[in-house]
């Protein structure tokens, strides 16, 4: 099938996991996070944009899959957290990929088979699925798990020949 390359979003912390899938297996290629620094937010998003573009160059991914924003108790974290994903998103649209985007409850019930699944629920199926030798650190993991969702909704649609219930937006030049 392909390569494809999973942000879990974050104004300080963007995880990113990338996997190799052919027919049924998924194989592990890498993981990690982009860690910000500074107080102030646009330097942050560069450093996003910049290491999302990285990852995309060393990895070279055909598919690109990002947690959907949710509505949190506080505003402003949800429009910093919208303001991340942008950036990764462009990072992804500039390197011509396709962007796909799921909830996490959509995520969570790909990898673990519940919505509501737990932080420590989806490190150990991804270690499960991937068969790593340890659990990922948090944000790789749930990076990780939004790409084997992707996967498994790519799998279902060639199966089905339908529609998938994430949106995807077209390339963008």
């Amino acid at each position: 099938m392909a390569i494809i390359l999973g942000i879990d979003p974050g104004s300080r912390i963007t995880g990113y996991g990338v996997i190799d899938c052919q027919g049924r297996q998924q194989r592990y290629l890498g993981s990690g996070c982009i860690r910000t620094s500074g107080d102030d937010l646009a330097p942050r998003l560069q450093q996003i944009f910049v290491g999302v573009s990285e990852i995309i160059r060393q990895y070279n991914p055909e598919l690109f899959a990002i947690e959907r924003v949710f509505m949190a108790k506080n505003a402003d974290s949800a429009l910093k957290l919208g303001q991340a994903r942008g950036a990764a998103i462009v990072a992804a649209t500039n390197a011509g990929l396709d962007v796909a985007e799921y909830s996490a409850t959509q995520i969570k019930s790909a990898v673990v088979g519940t919505g509501r699944a737990q932080k420590a629920q989806v490190q150990h199926m991804i270690k499960q699925i991937l068969k790593l030798p340890a659990s990922p650190q948090a944000d790789a993991a749930d990076a990780l798990a939004v790409a084997v969702c992707h996967y498994h909704t790519c799998q279902s649609l060639a199966s089905m020949g339908g529609k998938a219930s994430s949106r995807t937006y077209g390339r963008y030049k």
